[in-house]
């Protein structure tokens, strides 16, 4: 049987969805979309919109983008009506009741709309007239990225073409037919942020037509679209949630009016609270947010509560909170603050927020202790004691088995409580406390929703780990075989000598640039206590100071009590804005973090300190952030960090350090957020042999066979991977000459997929330490080969892309950032410059003018450069007098050709010279493409209104050219 085809997967979709209640609509163009929604707004509001009044309505959609477009969506317009009254227009029904809800749900395919180009969509469901979910489709067999790609090249092409009616959809739905994956309309999100739906036990429906059975229906798709997508107003865009965060939200909403009917009843409610189980990295702030917001619209709820264990989190929760929804919480900055939020109390008028959510809290547990403990707040909390308050609380595995936890539940009379962790406390990680060992479901009754990190591994929401141990092993001549101690000896003198230390201060100093892509990521050094902390750091700066490395190390530990962990797991926080004086016998490690501390002022340029808690606390958030913005190199600390902090550029975890349990499992989760295709794995150094615990720990947290689903595969089997794929590579193209050979496209794709996947596998061999082209079939000069040929294809087709020719290619994602391996720029091919300059004889030139070359060729930032260098190695380079003088040189010759590419560019197009430069100014400053009217301002002649769909886009390809040529990696 021939294969289906995309016409005919798209036929049946629509067939599906109108046998689902959809009512298939015929429109085929922007005329017919327009006359379409005026007649269902004007049903969905119960009165006929005139043109006139259609006229108000259509300028009103037209404004703002994505975002902006989203706020309008869920807002009320007021028109001026016909008869003269004042008239109020919706665009979305958000009552959840299906029988009372309006939204009427249409589907209709291949709509053709016109900007740059002219673009036909293929499925697009429209919700009371206004397209709200669009469907793109490739055939079986076809990469689903494919349709990612389709669906960005039509928002730069079309979406906001006529009216931007298409910049209103929420959610996109891609499928080849075997695989269906939706996500949020965000333009800056990647691929890595598309989800597969599931059941509420994470079973995929991957199957388009099992998926449209059970999200795309009227009920599913108004429930997604009122509640489950949000909008996020940090960073202006729109987000949507996965299955998983969902379920969990529901569970609990779920278990919160199960308790409200029990009451209703005077029945017991005993044993009615519950916890999330959702692995770390799976995003439990958004879960929880709207868990929070939707549970503060239940008028039988007096507060919902939010509780955090430290004050950082507390700032960044409210942070993150106001993102989600803007102004929707204070901070509950002190105690005071937050008694006055518990009992509504009165507030100075020039301090009201507005916007606030006056039934939402978020503060820390210890101010919720101070405020129900202490004589000065609890009477003025007595009112509130037999209120119905739904505490929610974050990290319960940490926070949730003190006093406090039992403080709570005896103050407030009618409360429940639900807690969020990724690691729940067990019989076999639990603590004794008085003779008892308390879990998780001790405290918080049930588990209502379980996403494992298996599950999230298998989703791609997390990466998995790559653990390297590194020490006194089975002798075999590798990298990682050092003669260091890694277990069997109990004498701490021999696990903290300084020869030990110094062994492992020098291994992650010659691997740290090969385990980060040479500092595109950055690391962290977790360490068994305080004192082994300091000799590391001054190790590293020793050697830092001696001229062997160049990493920027910076530390940060709680200095108030001695840090080591009798039992190493990672569980002991410190209590950020609550740093006491030190004792006498710990001065010692605050004299040295006051060291420290002042090493980080020097670099940059600030003035932390120990002496007040404030500024700590602003140390401790500015060291975050420095982290988060690959200003860090290395971070090395004892237990802070390991737990509640999230960086995407965070790849690799360096432990001595006995972890087990949940700690090990924190820690570990530090390095496996997704960010993109170069970072393929979390990196785990191990300096002790914590193979067992590791094992121990995933089977606790998710099951027994977890570790190979969790933990990479090793070394040998990536490199049995790799000349595998090779060898499919040779089957298509025997050598580098032969892709010139290839007969058409579709061979061209083939090799752009066989070499892509050689990338990804070479990407993830790169970062063992063992790894070298000696263990694998093709030389690294014949990979280099290939990878020439591999971005001249890349560059073959943006160019025919931009004179509008139409391409199999177009779609396919090259994945360039998996070759910028090196920092490689113009600084670095100037110092391959002053090496040529210096070439001792002809054949020592010619070698290394070959090498460097071939390093331009293989940069994709570079390419674009090779042939002025060319030109300047030729023309200019035989006139310096020496390899001193190469760099003014340089400078010389790129400030003349870049001028007289200004020239030439304003010749060719009849632009202003003076404007073009200004404009490439402001592209530089801002680092954003330039707009369309930027782009008119510079022309010597204003383009016709049929002109411009031609000429801008044009345009801002070649300016963007110019940047990239003249500019980025300068």
């Amino acid at each position: 049987m021939a294969y289906q085809s995309e016409q005919e997967l798209e036929n049946n979709l629509v067939s599906q969805l109108v046998r689902g209640n959809f009512e298939k609509a015929i429109i085929t163009d922007v005329n017919s979309l327009r006359a379409n929604l005026k007649k269902q707004l004007s049903r969905l509001n119960n009165f006929n919109i005139s043109d006139n009044e259609l006229k108000q309505i259509r300028n009103a959609l037209a404004k703002g983008n994505v975002f902006d477009k989203a706020k309008t969506l869920r807002d009320r317009l007021q028109i001026n009506k016909d008869d003269g009254t004042v008239g109020y227009v919706r665009f979305l029904d958000d009552d959840a009741d299906s029988e009372k809800n309006k939204n009427y749900f249409q589907v209709t395919q291949q709509v053709t709309v016109e900007g740059h180009y002219k673009n036909r969509y293929d499925v697009t469901i429209l919700v009371n007239g206004l397209p709200l979910v669009q469907i793109e489709l490739k055939r079986r067999g076809l990469e689903l990225k494919e349709a990612f790609n389709q669906i960005n090249r039509y928002q730069r092409h079309s979406y906001w073409a006529e009216d931007g009616l298409f910049q209103y959809v929420q959610v996109f739905v891609i499928s080849n037919g075997v695989n269906t994956k939706y996500y949020a309309n965000n333009r800056k999100q990647s691929f890595k942020q598309t989800f597969f739906w599931a059941d509420a036990i994470n079973e995929r429906y991957t199957d388009l037509t099992k998926f449209a059975d059970v999200f795309l229906t009227p009920q599913h798709l108004t429930d997604m679209i009122t509640k489950y997508v949000v909008l996020n107003e940090a960073d202006r865009i729109l987000m949507v949630m996965r299955p998983y965060q969902i379920y969990a939200t529901e569970s609990i909403i779920q278990r919160v009016e199960e308790r409200e009917q029990l009451l209703a009843q005077t029945q017991s409610t005993e044993a009615l609270n519950g916890y999330i189980w959702h692995t770390t990295g799976s995003g439990k702030t958004l879960t929880s947010f709207k868990t929070a917001q939707l549970l503060t619209g239940d008028s039988k709820i007096h507060k919902v509560v939010f509780v955090v264990d430290r004050k950082d989190l507390d700032y960044q929760t409210s942070k993150e909170f106001n993102g989600f929804a803007k102004g929707c919480v204070d901070s509950t900055d002190n105690t005071k603050l937050l008694v006055d939020q518990f009992t509504d109390a009165r507030i100075p008028a020039d301090k009201v927020n507005e916007k606030r959510n006056t039934k939402l809290i978020v503060t820390t547990i210890q101010k919720l202790n101070n405020a129900i403990c202490h004589k000065r707040y609890s009477k003025r909390m007595e009112p509130v004691q037999d209120k119905n308050i739904v505490f929610i609380f974050d990290e319960c595995h940490r926070s949730q088995f003190g006093d406090t936890h039992q403080k709570i539940t005896k103050f407030f009379t009618n409360h429940q409580m639900f807690g969020f962790t990724g690691t729940p406390i067990f019989f076999e990680n639990a603590v004794s406390k008085s003779s008892r060992k308390y879990t998780t479901t001790d405290l918080f009754n049930k588990v209502l929703h379980k996403y494992t990190i298996v599950d999230a591994i298998k989703d791609e929401n997390v990466l998995k780990f790559n653990v390297e141990y590194v020490g006194r092993y089975n002798k075999n001549n590798r990298v990682n075989e050092v003669d260091i101690e890694v277990e069997g000896i109990d004498t701490k003198e021999l696990m903290e000598s300084d020869i030990r230390l110094e062994k492992i201060t020098d291994y992650i100093i010659s691997q740290h640039k090969r385990k980060t892509h040479s500092k595109e990521f950055t690391g962290m050094f977790c360490v068994s206590s305080v004192p082994t902390l300091i000799k590391y750091y001054e190790l590293f700066a020793k050697k830092k100071s001696e001229g062997k490395h160049n990493l920027k190390i910076a530390t940060i530990f709680s200095y108030a009590a001695n840090e080591e962990d009798p039992d190493a797991d990672g569980l002991e926080e410190v209590v950020l804005g609550e740093v006491a004086e030190p004792q006498a016998a710990y001065s010692h490690s605050r004299d040295k973090l006051e060291q420290f501390i002042g090493d980080y002022n020097e670099i940059f340029s600030c003035s932390y300190t120990t002496k007040d808690s404030e500024s700590f606390y602003n140390y401790y958030n500015d060291i975050s952030k420095k982290v988060r913005e690959r200003k860090i190199d290395i971070l090395l600390v004892v237990n802070m960090f390991l737990t509640g902090f999230d960086s995407k550029t965070l790849n690799t975890l360096y432990v001595d350090k006995n972890l087990k349990y949940h700690g090990l499992i924190q820690a570990y989760s530090r390095t496996n957020r997704i960010l993109n295709e170069q970072k393929s794995q979390g990196n785990i150094i191990c300096f002790r042999n914590l193979k067992k615990r590791t094992d121990d720990a995933l089977a606790l947290f998710s099951n027994k066979d977890a570790k190979d689903t969790v933990i990479m595969p090793p070394y040998v089997d990536f490199l049995k991977l790799f000349n595998k794929a090779f060898g499919s590579l040779l089957a298509i193209a025997p050598d580098p000459d032969s892709v010139n050979d290839l007969e058409d496209e579709n061979q061209d794709l083939e090799f752009v997929k066989a070499f892509r996947e050689l990338m990804r596998l070479k990407n993830i061999l790169s970062t063992f330490a063992d790894f070298t082209f000696d263990d694998v079939r093709p030389s690294e000069q014949e990979f280099e080969d290939y990878k020439s040929k591999y971005l001249d294809l890349h560059d073959k087709v943006k160019t025919d892309n931009a004179k509008e020719k139409e391409s199999i290619l177009e779609e396919v994602d090259f994945e360039l950032e998996l070759l910028a391996m090196d920092v490689i720029n113009v600084a670095y091919i100037l110092k391959l410059l002053s090496k040529l300059k210096d070439a001792e004889n002809e054949e020592d030139y010619q070698y290394q003018y070959k090498a460097l070359m071939q390093v331009v060729g293989g940069d994709p930032t570079l390419r674009s450069k090779q042939e002025l260098i060319d030109k300047f190695i030729k023309e200019n380079l035989p006139n310096v007098k020496s390899a001193e003088e190469v760099d003014d040189a340089f400078s010389v010759y790129w400030e003349v050709e870049k001028e007289k590419a200004t020239q030439q560019l304003a010749n060719e197009e009849n632009l202003i010279p003076e404007n073009v430069k200004d404009l490439v100014e402001r592209m530089i400053f801002s680092n954003q493409e330039p707009l369309r009217e930027d782009i008119v301002a510079i022309m010597e002649k204003q383009p016709s209104v049929l002109q411009r769909k031609k000429v801008i886009p044009r345009l801002a390809e070649k300016l963007k050219g110019f940047v990239n040529t003249f500019y980025e990696g300068i």
